[in-house]
């Protein structure tokens, strides 16, 4: 990524401000989850409910690591695979601030596979990673129609990564002894279950 480009997203976040950044599926509304003002406005601009947990995105398993509490079942699916199109669910570390959970004692968290995407959360830190989208309307794959979704001054600043139309993630729920899948996407069930009793 541009260092211009690259300074001027973490200067945006770093003033409780939004962004929209591209991920290895679709472009996701970031925000910095340690600022309570910035993850409401990411709810407002979404319309989108104060009930609705919003995922996260790290660049990494000791990243992740600090705003979760990651198992032994977790450990062996971010080592298999991770980055890419897997969201876990995990038990959350006390500091994360209950609106990005929405009050829950769990933290939905993700290692997205692509590099603009890492390259912004290992310099700036863990952000949100809705997707940049009007809530329960169409998720658009260009920043230029992303842009006509919005209103000019509630987005500071997009990267824009060309057309992203990827399938959304398969998330797993590891927050109690009994693994949970609850959305299935291109990491399949199967690959799950057996990377775990490989592991």
């Amino acid at each position: 990524m541009d260092k211009q480009i690259l300074s001027k997203a973490i200067k945006a976040l770093s003033e409780g401000k939004l962004i929209v950044y591209p991920t290895d599926t679709l472009y996701a509304l970031g925000a910095d989850i340690f600022n309570e003002d910035a993850v409401k406005r990411a709810f407002t601009v979404k319309k989108r409910e104060l009930k609705d947990p919003l995922p996260v995105a790290v660049a990494n398993i000791n990243e992740m690591e600090k705003i979760a509490l990651v198992n032994e079942k977790a450990r062996i699916l971010v080592k298999t695979f991770l980055p890419g199109k897997l969201t876990l669910v995990l038990n959350k570390r006390p500091h994360v601030p209950e609106i990005v959970t929405a009050g829950h004692d769990n933290i939905a968290v993700r290692i997205p596979d692509n590099q603009i995407a890492l390259e912004l959360l290992t310099n700036f830190g863990p952000l949100t990673a809705t997707s940049a989208n009007i809530h329960n309307k169409k998720t658009l794959g260009t920043i230029k129609d992303i842009m006509k979704q919005f209103k000019k001054k509630d987005i500071s600043f997009f990267i824009d990564d060309g057309t992203l139309e990827g399938k959304a993630s398969t998330i797993v729920d590891l927050s109690s002894a009994h693994l949970n899948i609850l959305r299935e996407g291109d990491v399949t069930k199967k690959q799950i279950l057996e990377a775990i009793k490989l592991g």
